[in-house]
């Protein structure tokens, strides 16, 4: 039986858990041998997200609503997200290890991205989005937020084309593994400050506008 103690042990082991599908009852341990990582240094923000950054038509929260941004990342034709995942996670997040930043208009959840922390390494785990540039707002503010809050490491798990777009690369996997190691000897708090008072605030403090 896979409980929340177990699922951090794997994360510091370099591990994290998917299903086949969402009907899929059974997890499968995963530890690629290329890793998506994101220098928290070098996110790239595209003139028009400084933009949409900037005019702050959205609100963005931070745990405010975990299982929405689960239940929406998992809202789609093909999900590794089953429910004995779905389960794991909402403890996590109610032990404190998981997070999640959320994105609305006018009340309404249209983006957001969630994972768990360790040490000072962040592990992304899934996103979504709902309307333009949504999924690039949340991950614009996760990465100012944790820049401030102390973090060194910020795992995507695979590299994504869009992931790359933005400034995420792949290493190996024991690059990896010695950068997590190195992570697990620092303690970051991820609520140790609010989110940014503003757009302005992560266009300024964070990335490469290109």
């Amino acid at each position: 039986m896979i409980t929340p103690d177990l699922l951090l042990h794997a994360y510091r082991s370099g591990l994290f858990p998917m299903a086949e599908t969402r009907d899929d009852p059974d997890i499968f341990w995963v530890d690629p041998r290329k890793r998506g990582i994101f220098p928290l240094d070098s996110f790239r923000i595209s003139r028009s997200l400084a933009k949409t950054l900037r005019r702050d038509a959205y609100q963005v929260t931070l745990n405010r609503d975990f299982e929405g941004v689960m239940t929406a990342c998992a809202d789609r034709e093909e999900t590794w997200i089953n429910d004995q995942i779905f389960d794991l996670y909402t403890q996590l997040f109610a032990l404190g290890h998981a997070h999640s930043i959320e994105v609305w208009d006018d009340g309404v959840l249209i983006g957001g991205v969630y994972g768990v922390t360790i040490g000072s390494a962040y592990c992304g785990e899934s996103m979504f989005s709902r309307k333009r540039d949504a999924s690039k707002i949340a991950l614009a503010w996760l990465v100012d937020h944790l820049n401030r809050c102390g973090f060194t490491l910020f795992d995507t798990q695979f590299l994504t084309p869009h992931l790359a777009s933005l400034g995420a690369i792949e290493i190996p996997r024991a690059a990896y593994h010695q950068r997590l190691q190195d992570a697990l000897q620092l303690d970051a708090d991820y609520t140790a400050h609010p989110l940014a008072d503003s757009g302005q605030d992560v266009v300024q403090r964070n990335g490469q506008t290109s």
